[in-house]
């Protein structure tokens, strides 16, 4: 071949082989943007929510939970049941926090509670009232939910902290000085009015917890929901929205599903799921005091099991 020829031929390769990689990339980042996209056209088909119940006026009163004989299934179908024949009663002020493996039910169980999907069978009965008969507005008003991931929305912080407009400034700024969010929120551009990111990203992961813990506090609800708050956060945050639960919550009926087995040892009774079932529900210190308890056995796998117990038997 003619050397010329040749050098062509090279040349073209090298560009081509760049051109094969850039397409590549760019066919991978449209598939990944086009997820969206999927999503979307998938909640379309998505089942409306039922807009019928009923309104319980200052409801709920006192915050007292009972489970009937509830079994709760994503498809709806007995055989794909993950939480079977659930039936136990929580006094109103009451401290229960929720342990079990991966896949035992503990974040199905806050599905049941919001009605985010019916049940199939039993029922959930808060002071009285039976949740499947009240409208989802209304049920889900009068239970506080602090989830594991904290979520910002892309508005003012008035707006997140108090989304129904319901609580004066004064009350907003008692509450940011409660989290300690006070000197955060003063150095930003118009305060309580300044407009955040998507996703929050002003602030820190910890910050938002915190930000969803003040806004657990406006709603003032009797029934407070916590679902491994605190599994991303800092030990000084944790710290911090521990105190927050135990002094301004304290006449609150909490639950909370435990990441750190320390967050719910100080607990009244603890409530052990296994497999969708309830494997136990007892007080903390007669649970490590069985030695043949399942919740005996969790806590011997961790690292500060000494510490655990004596927490328990000192509480």
């Amino acid at each position: 071949m003619d050397p010329s020829d040749v050098g062509l031929t090279l040349a073209t390769l090298v560009q081509i082989l760049g051109m094969m990689q850039w397409g590549v990339r760019q066919s991978a980042e449209t598939e990944a943007l086009l997820t969206s996209v999927e999503r979307l056209m998938n909640y379309t088909t998505l089942d409306t929510e039922t807009t019928k119940g009923r309104v319980a006026e200052k409801w709920p009163s006192s915050g007292e939970i009972e489970f009937k004989q509830l079994h709760f299934s994503y498809s709806g179908k007995a055989a794909d049941d993950v939480l079977k024949n659930i039936s136990l009663k929580i006094n109103s002020g009451e401290k229960i926090g929720i342990v079990g493996r991966t896949g035992a039910g503990k974040s199905s169980l806050t599905t049941s509670l919001f009605r985010l999907r019916e049940l199939r069978h039993g029922e959930i009965v808060i002071d009285g009232e039976n949740t499947a008969e009240l409208k989802l507005e209304c049920l889900r008003e009068g239970i506080t939910l602090i989830p594991q991931e904290p979520t910002i929305f892309s508005d003012t912080i008035r707006s997140n902290l108090d989304p129904n407009s319901r609580r004066t400034d004064a009350e907003i700024w008692s509450v940011l000085e409660t989290t300690q969010l006070k000197g955060a929120v003063e150095v930003l551009d118009g305060k309580l009015s300044y407009e955040l990111p998507p996703g929050g990203s002003t602030f820190s992961i910890g910050q938002r917890q915190l930000m969803c813990m003040a806004r657990a506090l406006l709603s003032r609800t009797k029934i407070l929901l916590i679902d491994e708050a605190t599994a991303n956060v800092d030990p000084k945050t944790d710290d911090i929205i521990q105190a927050i639960i135990r002094n301004e919550f304290k006449d609150c009926t909490t639950m909370t599903i435990a990441h750190r087995i320390n967050t719910i040892i100080d607990c009244d009774r603890i409530l052990v799921l296994k497999n969708g079932n309830v494997a136990e529900f007892d007080s903390p210190e007669n649970l490590l005091n069985d030695d043949a308890s399942y919740f005996s056995q969790i806590v011997s796998e961790t690292n500060i099991a000494a510490e655990l117990r004596q927490r328990a038997k000192n509480k």
